[in-house]
């Protein structure tokens, strides 16, 4: 009875205590624990993104500050055009056409005054273009009977669809009234074909073609008067910024060629690499220039000098910094090749080196300050200093021969026919046939080549496969100049940036002579010699990062 009324206490009494107190073999306790931590680790994750958010959207406002602008100047925008929706007697007059002004505007507002003008204006000239043809299309069709009329204008459709499609193909069109051009298209198919259905289509056409010209009009108040932003100052901007960029790249990457860190530990680097940061721009910007310069032509005088800027020169001085921007990268992938070249060889050479990539870019440097004044460039860019400095590498390099000749004019026969005798001993050795000896460094190069062409056998085959991996092996480590051959092409390809540094400068004077740049003044050169090298970030281009279909 005893040991009943035990077994009934621990089963009805303490075995749920032991579970609530998280003991015994069903506890509670490590479920709650588990709940717990996934509780936990789920909220440091949304601190962590909320935080990564926050951080982005300051960093975003911070690079540009006109992106803050922007967004305040669309969101007022939106709110101005609603109002047609918002107040009742404005909706009692235009009702659900309203519509079409709220989309002009999320269409037609871009970041820049050049692409809201380019934008606004194909889309108001397509419009008017189409409903003009379309209701001279009605009128046609009208006075003719229904079938005849539904005849000529899928007629109608057809041709001036074709006709439109097709000359988006044109280049010219293509590029700067390609929007319009689709605008066109619809426009025409909407009036046209309702008017077949619908009888007062011009009162509808009209109050569409009101709203998409108040949208238009919003949308250039805001872009050219409230804190605009101009796509030739954009230009503008960015090329001085390209300039910057390729004259830190080119210095950066000279000094640690020659630095005393590991030679191993720039292929670690990533894109976040300064030098690669400093060239990204420049052969990145070949679609963003033309688009830039596209809008800019559409841009009124904004500037004290009401004369126009020749944007398109802009462009051709983007194209030939490109042409130089590959020679940095062929640069900086020296830094990155397997074979280096010792440090105590790159000594012999440092001191000319340093000297050629600190006057270019100088000489970068200033080209970009006078573009940034609109001056013209000082008459003596290119200094005797640069002169001088290749003078002193040439000598260098000559006085060196040994390390690029190398002392046997036959080393790669040799290396040649040791790597063949080194392949028939081994050959010999594993398949057990007897191979000739080498008699001589030609005639075992030529008794290896005959062999290789003459093989049909598997023993030739085999000797094949084992020769292959010496020759690659013995082609890299035995030559005696291989070392100093990645020096070669690093010299070749910094003589190759002063032989390119001409034809920036030719480029940079033709588009000082067309924008009427003022001449180059005494006070310019004090300036000159007494400023210093812009730090980076400071010169970084300003981008809108918003999609633009002004141009494809």
């Amino acid at each position: 009875m005893i040991s009943h009324i035990h077994t009934f206490f621990e089963k009805v009494i303490m075995y749920p205590a032991m579970r609530i107190a998280g003991e015994g073999p069903y506890g509670w306790r490590p479920k709650i624990d588990s709940i717990k931590k996934r509780w936990t680790a789920l909220v440091q994750k949304m601190k962590t993104l909320a935080k990564s958010t926050w951080t982005t959207i300051c960093r975003v406002g911070q690079e540009d500050p006109r992106r803050v602008f922007h967004s305040l100047k669309v969101g007022f925008s939106l709110t101005l055009v609603s109002l047609f929706y918002l107040l009742e007697p404005l909706f009692k007059d235009i009702g659900q056409n309203a519509i079409w002004a709220v989309m002009t505007v999320v269409v037609v507002l871009e970041f820049t005054a050049g692409a809201t003008l380019c934008k606004g204006l194909n889309r108001g000239i397509g419009t008017l273009l189409a409903g003009s043809l379309a209701f001279f299309i009605q009128y046609i069709a009208q006075e003719s009977g229904q079938i005849f009329r539904a005849i000529f204008i899928g007629t109608a459709v057809f041709v001036i669809g074709a006709a439109a499609t097709y000359m988006r193909f044109f280049p010219y069109i293509k590029k700067n009234y390609d929007y319009g051009v689709v605008i066109f298209l619809l426009t025409f198919n909407l009036i046209t074909v309702s008017s077949y259905r619908i009888h007062n289509v011009l009162k509808l056409a009209h109050d569409r073609f009101y709203m998409i010209a108040i949208g238009c009009g919003i949308c250039l108040l805001m872009s050219l008067i409230v804190f605009p932003n101009w796509s030739g100052q954009d230009l503008h901007n960015s090329t001085v910024s390209k300039l910057e960029g390729l004259a830190y790249s080119i210095e950066a990457c000279v000094n640690e060629y020659f630095s005393n860190e590991d030679p191993n530990a720039s292929k670690d680097k990533s894109s976040e690499d300064p030098i690669y940061k400093g060239y990204k721009a420049v052969l990145d910007s070949k679609s963003t220039d033309e688009t830039l310069a596209m809008h800019a032509s559409w841009e009124p005088c904004h500037s004290r000098h009401c004369y126009r800027f020749p944007w398109q020169q802009y462009v051709k001085l983007g194209d030939v910094l490109r042409h130089f921007g590959y020679t940095v990268v062929a640069l900086h992938g020296c830094l990155q090749t397997e074979i280096q070249t010792p440090r105590s060889v790159r000594a012999l050479f440092k001191d000319p080196c340093i000297r050629v990539a600190g006057e270019v870019s100088k000489a970068l440097l200033e080209l970009a300050d006078s573009i940034r004044k609109h001056r013209q460039c000082s008459p003596e860019i290119l200094s005797d200093h640069l002169h001088e400095a290749l003078q002193d590498l040439d000598t260098a390099l000559k006085s060196q021969p040994r390390l690029f000749l190398g002392p046997n004019a036959h080393a790669s026969t040799n290396m040649l026919a040791f790597a063949a005798a080194t392949a028939r001993q081994k050959s010999s050795k594993d398949l057990g046939v007897s191979l000739s000896s080498v008699k001589t460094d030609s005639s075992a190069l030529l008794q290896w080549k005959s062999r290789r062409a003459a093989a049909s056998s598997g023993e030739q085959v085999a000797e094949r496969k084992v020769l292959r991996p010496t020759l690659s092996k013995m082609a890299i480590t035995s030559l005696e100049f291989s070392e100093a051959l990645p020096f070669a092409a690093f010299a070749s390809l910094l003589v190759e940036a002063v032989a390119r540094l001409d034809l920036v400068i030719d480029e940079v004077e033709e588009l000082g002579r067309v924008a009427n740049f003022r001449e180059f003044s005494a006070v310019d050169a004090q300036e000159a010699a007494t400023c210093q090298k812009p730090e980076r970030g400071n010169g970084a281009p300003l981008e809108n990062h918003l999609p633009s279909h002004g141009a494809d």
